[in-house]
């Protein structure tokens, strides 16, 4: 293989990671009828309905439920990872920066960090109006009950859902494409959608969802494994967490909620700050620090900014590396 096609190849996965990135930057979200998440979603809901009938039906209970919600998810993945296998083969192709350029555009639509970002600033200027309009932001962001928090644990919800989708739609997305090519990180976000849309327990879908979602909810648990801990991983270091406690002490954190991965990254952010954050009658993180005020926000929008930058970096070189082996 000629030098020159070589470099472009070997460097190929770090600049479409870069190019995604920029347009997140600059343009943020596509718009929703191109939005291939939204695309993912509206399937979902399709094929949710055939998981999960309204309880009491002759379809509804325990098993049924389960095999379909199953069925549905892999066969949503296969579609969604077929689709992307197809675009990748159909641009090999192409010159090398239409590959990036266009590649680059696929994968921006799979992370957000710019909307992120927002919508958790968002919640503290409505803090400034009233606490209801607080509230009323935060809603958009979070699936718990807003309607009995103060004004600490509405920054406390908001903070705890930035550093939970800092790893899922942001690192995690950019983990799997330097993994595994853009089919990686599309089967990543149809695994984190389903897990979001079809994953929740309790009340809100009602029990027959708790089976229809549990392989939904597996599957994600499984592919945000490593990223999240990589996620709490950089954070620690870019915040220099050592100087204030060991890893040990994020460890406890972390296993001190329901997820096997949500907590890194919270944990992470609770004692790095530091605050407290909680989640009524489910978790307390870091919980003799003071609770979170107008300042902690803007200081957690900033450490988590760094941390995109540099997981960018890392990941970049680890796409670089992973692909000069395979071709070498």
């Amino acid at each position: 293989m000629p030098i020159p096609e070589f470099a472009l190849m070997v460097t190929l996965p770090a600049a479409v990671m870069a190019v995604a990135m920029a347009v997140d930057r600059w343009w943020g979200e596509p718009p929703a009828r191109l939005h291939p998440v939204v695309g993912m979603g509206v399937m979902l809901q399709g094929l949710g309905r055939w998981a999960a009938p309204p309880e009491g039906t002759p379809r509804s209970g325990r098993w049924g439920p389960w095999w379909r919600g199953t069925l549905g998810w892999c066969a949503g993945a296969v579609a969604v990872v077929g689709l992307a296998t197809l675009l990748t083969s159909w641009m090999a192709s192409w010159p090398g920066w239409a590959q990036i350029l266009v590649m680059g555009l696929f994968l921006k639509s799979l992370l957000a960090w710019r909307l992120l970002r927002e919508e958790v600033l968002a919640v503290e200027h409505s803090l400034n109006v009233s606490l209801d309009a607080g509230r009323a932001q935060l809603a958009r962001l979070v699936s718990r009950d807003v309607t009995g928090l103060d004004e600490a644990g509405v920054r406390e919800a908001a903070l705890s859902t930035l550093a939970e989708n800092l790893n899922d739609s942001v690192v995690a997305p950019l983990f799997w494409f330097a993994v595994a090519g853009l089919p990686g990180a599309a089967l990543y976000r149809w695994a984190n959608t389903a897990d979001a849309m079809w994953g929740y327990r309790g009340t809100r879908h009602g029990r027959v969802w708790s089976w229809a979602g549990q392989w939904a909810a597996r599957t994600d648990d499984v592919l945000s494994w490593l990223p999240a801990r990589i996620t709490a991983a950089v954070m620690w270091v870019v915040a220099r967490g050592w100087r204030t406690s060991r890893w040990s002490v994020l460890q406890a954190e972390a296993a001190r909620t329901p997820s096997p991965n949500g907590g890194w990254p919270m944990g992470a952010l609770a004692l790095l700050l530091p605050v407290r954050l909680g989640k009524t009658g489910v978790y307390v993180l870091n919980a003799g620090a003071a609770r979170p005020q107008p300042m902690h926000v803007q200081a957690a929008v900033t450490l988590c900014g760094r941390v995109v930058a540099w997981a960018l970096w890392l990941l970049a070189g680890l796409a670089t590396a992973w692909h000069m082996g395979r071709l070498a």
